[in-house]
């Protein structure tokens, strides 16, 4: 799906190579559906709503990323 790889590299950027960079690599589902990008990363129970749009989601990301939450 377009938008799909840009959301995963934005994901990957944040992770690095440590943390749950490594051990998420291929664990993160990343999706579409009517309510928007929404990510399944490492086995969480629900996925998380990233945005509507492309950038709503890396934005997101990139916030959660700041803040750790989840990502570490």
């Amino acid at each position: 799906m377009e938008g799909q790889q840009e959301i995963r590299q934005t994901l990957y950027q944040i992770l690095g190579e440590e943390g749950c960079g490594i051990g998420c690599e291929d664990d993160a589902d990343i999706m579409y559906d009517e309510d928007g990008w929404k990510l399944m990363l490492c086995g969480f129970m629900e996925p998380w709503k990233l945005g509507k749009t492309v950038d709503e989601a890396r934005a997101t990301l990139k916030e959660l990323g700041s803040m750790r939450f989840g990502l570490f």
